[in-house]
């Protein structure tokens, strides 16, 4: 199929928006949800959207954003099963007549995560969070198509969950990476512990060897660029560090604060805090 003409991408960053929860973060911050990015990679008429995010309201601000393009949106792919990157992609699908891709084990976590549902995405968000239902298919050969040019879903497996992935799209030297690459974020550490990390790594290994100019990241600081070197290099060190400071700290506070002082500049440290307390269970 001949390409129509150059791609471009775009980046919508939902800002981070409150958790029911009561408790503070010990530096006394409010409990949030960290900044979710939202991806449309574009040519001339029709256009591809990455992660679509967790709430209606969210979605509507997303749908408008879309719209506002005048493109005619074709897919909408998921990176990986956290239903912060994919809950309401019904909505935006039947909105637009896109349809829904991910890769077979996104898929098999879309249905876990509608599992823990109930007491875990609906308590942190009562009402908040569109009905929905794991509509998502496979693609032949994790690779479809925007206007000729091609959009390759590759598997990484575990980065901060398992069974994730990411879209490369090579005539924009980019990678929409999920949670796989951070920028500027405290990275969500709760599963990653029992060799977690060291498969963390090897999932960076394997967007790296992509050679990618930029990357989107699934939660991002909207003040950075999407530089793929710095990203990558930031996200390996932001691992190293928790290697490190675990094996000096024996309580999660100890642990917290250390890793606070060492990346200061990181949104949402409550991210930060949810982790420290599962690692050290």
């Amino acid at each position: 199929m001949p390409t129509s003409g150059p791609l471009a991408y775009d980046v919508f960053v939902a800002d981070p928006i409150p958790q029911n929860v009561t408790d503070l973060v010990p530096n006394g911050d409010r409990r949030m949800f960290s900044p979710l990015s939202v991806t449309l990679i574009h040519g001339e008429r029709d256009a591809v959207l990455v992660d679509p995010p967790l709430t209606s309201a969210q979605a509507l601000e997303v749908g408008d954003w879309v719209e506002a393009t005048g493109k005619n949106l074709t897919h909408i792919f998921a990176t990986h099963g956290h239903g912060d990157h994919w809950f309401t992609a019904d909505v935006l699908a039947e909105r637009f007549g896109a349809q829904v891709v991910a890769s077979e084990g996104t898929i098999r976590e879309m249905h876990r995560n509608v599992s823990l549902r109930p007491h875990f995405w609906d308590a942190l968000f009562p009402g908040q969070i569109p009905e929905t239902s794991v509509t998502a298919a496979p693609v032949p050969g994790n690779r479809f198509t925007l206007e000729g040019h091609d959009l390759r879903i590759v598997e990484v497996g575990h980065s901060d969950t398992d069974e994730t992935s990411v879209l490369h799209v090579p005539d924009l030297e980019l990678v929409v990476a999920g949670d796989v690459i951070y920028n500027g974020v405290h990275q969500y550490l709760a599963e990653s512990a029992n060799g977690g990390r060291d498969a963390w790594r090897r999932a960076i290994s394997v967007v790296e060897d992509l050679r990618p100019r930029h990357i989107v990241t699934g939660h991002k600081n909207k003040e950075l660029d999407d530089d793929a070197e710095r990203a990558i290099a930031e996200t390996r060190l932001y691992l190293d560090a928790v290697d490190e400071l675990l094996a000096k700290h024996e309580e999660p506070l100890d642990f917290f604060n250390a890793m606070l002082d060492r990346f200061p500049d990181r949104l949402n440290p409550g991210a930060l805090w949810g982790g420290a307390v599962a690692l050290y269970k």
